[in-house]
């Protein structure tokens, strides 16, 4: 099963650079009416809905705001697939932007980046708020394939999941988070990941990189390695492994553990590498391995 985007390339500004907004000055305001009275952030919420019309999944509302513009892809058989393109510099200091997505009943829906996300210092020591709010109904399917999250110097982003699953609905959610360009620090990350089905907590998860966190850069963390991230996989017809599962022989070139989580039909992989590639060959390993492992039968037998 593969799962891989194609990337688009992504120019990310050298350390000092001022990042532009849509009015072609620095840290300027967006001119939509989205835009909020303080001109230190913005405030903007997209959205994508996607529905089974009984022959094929179509998207019926897709709402671009602030930064976010949205693009419907060619679909791919029955899924719809849609790009979140980046229209300015974001997040910011003192943003709050929000992404509300839904897969309707019996939907496919694929939702990728064209490039990174880049967190960026803004003219507020305010934090910048960005909330993914997913909800998958009945016999849908959502793959969430957004390109690395980049926590540049100075910058603090707090980042958060809400996802909301039926009990038969599928999901495949990958995170990336690269911390610090080239030879930068990092700013200060944070991420919060909630996980529901079937109105159960399946998981919840908190994270925290560059200072003030403790320890982030210790041995018991991350260490050297500056690209982390995780595959979360729920699926009614998935082959879990009997126990975790621990990928790449050498720590210096990253590794990855895929983990049974309490729901049988849940898995998550995390790991932790030198660079992004590494990173994200690390994670289409754990994929591939969870879909190929043979599921145990009621005996404990595969």
């Amino acid at each position: 099963m593969n799962l891989t985007t194609a990337k688009t390339p992504t120019v990310i500004p050298a350390p000092g650079d001022e990042p532009l907004r849509a009015d072609g000055g620095p840290h300027g305001r967006h001119s939509t009416e989205s835009a909020p009275a303080d001109p230190s952030g913005v405030t903007a919420t997209a959205r994508i809905r996607a529905a089974h019309n009984g022959r094929t999944t179509t998207v019926p509302l897709l709402h671009s705001d602030g930064p976010f513009h949205l693009r419907r892809l060619r679909a791919r058989g029955e899924q719809a697939r849609v790009c979140v393109l980046g229209a300015m510099s974001a997040p910011l200091g003192g943003d709050r932007l929000a992404l509300d997505i839904t897969a309707g009943a019996r939907a496919r829906l694929e939702v990728t980046t064209a490039a990174a996300t880049i967190a960026l210092r803004g003219p507020t020591t305010i934090p910048a708020t960005y909330d993914v709010r997913i909800r998958v109904d009945d016999d849908s399917t959502l793959h969430w394939l957004p390109e690395p999250l980049i926590s540049t110097r100075g910058s603090t982003l707090h980042q958060t999941f809400t996802v909301d699953l039926a009990p038969t609905s599928r999901l495949v959610m990958r995170e990336e988070q690269l911390l610090g360009r080239s030879g930068e620090a990092p700013g200060h990350l944070t991420t919060r990941l909630t996980v529901r089905r079937g109105g159960r907590p399946l998981l919840d998860q908190h994270t925290a990189y560059g200072d003030p966190a403790p320890a982030w850069d210790g041995p018991a963390v991350l260490g050297a390695h500056r690209a982390t991230g995780q595959l979360l996989l729920v699926d009614p017809g998935l082959g879990m492994p009997q126990e975790p599962h621990v990928i790449g022989d050498d720590p210096a070139e990253g590794h990855a553990v895929l983990t049974p989580l309490a729901d049988p039909q849940a898995l998550i992989a995390t790991a932790v590498a030198p660079t992004p590639a590494q990173l994200r060959h690390l994670l289409d390993t754990a994929l591939a391995y969870a879909y190929e492992t043979p599921r145990p039968d009621a005996d404990g037998e595969q």
